[in-house]
């Protein structure tokens, strides 16, 4: 076959490729366009014309979202709740990674096995046993009984995400530092953390965005409305304003975005995260 055939061939492959995700692209940003156009119509237009252009565009449902749902507060309640459970799960995973990489003792292999298993039990067949440790601990309606179950459930992945990306990771920079006397925490804290900074993002991220999305653990550890997170203050909408549809646009909106902005600002870190093991591998 001629180049020129070759190359026409590459094309029409690419323009099938492109299309393709053009069109997924399309029905992904769908849904959101649509709730974004309808949290600017009152709840009559959305239901008169829910796929039209509003009207008039108005911002009361934005207005109410803020004044009367309290959605400010919700999302502070999130970002200490998930800020937490970002910081708990990044230090903890690096750590336990270092200790799993560099270190040879009894029960590794068991620590090891137990991490690869633990991802295999969901977070429905624990929440009772971790409902009563809350309630000996006294933590029930507290922002730590959400914390602390989200740390946990994180840590194994976020853990075997570290190992694959730090067994990678040369020693020589470490053997070196020991010689000039460092000790393990300088070692930790000066190289294997910066050289590590992909995959730290990349836990950081799917840390952050599965509590912040989580509902189940916070709507069974929180019962005071004033504490609510976000995701679980938007329960409570649906339930008191459900026929109230431009509202329910409009909190919706305010919801999901800033976990779209998260995610479009770190995409690149996300991949390249997890990506980077298998290609220095």
């Amino acid at each position: 076959m001629t180049e020129a055939g070759n190359g026409n061939k590459v094309c029409r492959s690419g323009i099938l490729i492109y299309t393709v995700l053009g069109l997924w692209g399309l029905s992904t940003i769908f849904p959101f366009a649509w709730v974004l156009l309808n949290s600017f119509k009152a709840s009559a237009e959305v239901l008169n014309s829910s796929f039209a252009l509003p009207e008039t565009w108005i911002l009361d449902n934005y207005v109410t979202a803020f004044s009367r749902m309290n959605i400010g507060t919700a999302y502070r309640n999130s970002l200490i709740i998930s800020g937490s459970v970002t910081a708990g799960v990044v230090l903890l995973s690096a750590m336990l990674a270092f200790a799993l990489t560099r270190y040879r003792f009894a029960g590794r292999r068991l620590v090891n096995a137990l991490l690869a298993a633990s991802l295999m039990f969901p977070v429905f067949s624990t929440i009772i046993p971790v409902y009563r440790m809350m309630i000996r601990a006294g933590l029930l309606g507290t922002k730590l009984a959400v914390i602390l179950p989200h740390i946990a459930g994180n840590l194994s992945f976020a853990t075997i995400v570290m190992v694959g990306f730090m067994k990678t990771v040369p020693i020589d920079m470490e053997e070196a530092a020991y010689m000039e006397g460092a000790h393990v925490f300088q070692v930790f804290g000066r190289i294997i953390v910066p050289l590590c900074k992909a995959s730290l993002s990349t836990v950081a991220i799917f840390s952050f965005l599965w509590s912040y999305n989580d509902l189940f653990v916070q709507k069974i550890m929180i019962r005071d409305n004033t504490k609510y997170p976000i995701s679980n203050l938007l329960e409570t909408i649906s339930s008191q304003y459900g026929t109230d549809f431009g509202l329910m646009a409009a909190s919706v909106t305010l919801i999901v975005l800033p976990v779209l902005l998260v995610y479009m600002v770190l995409q690149k870190n996300i991949i390249k995260g997890l990506t980077a093991g298998a290609i220095k591998g």
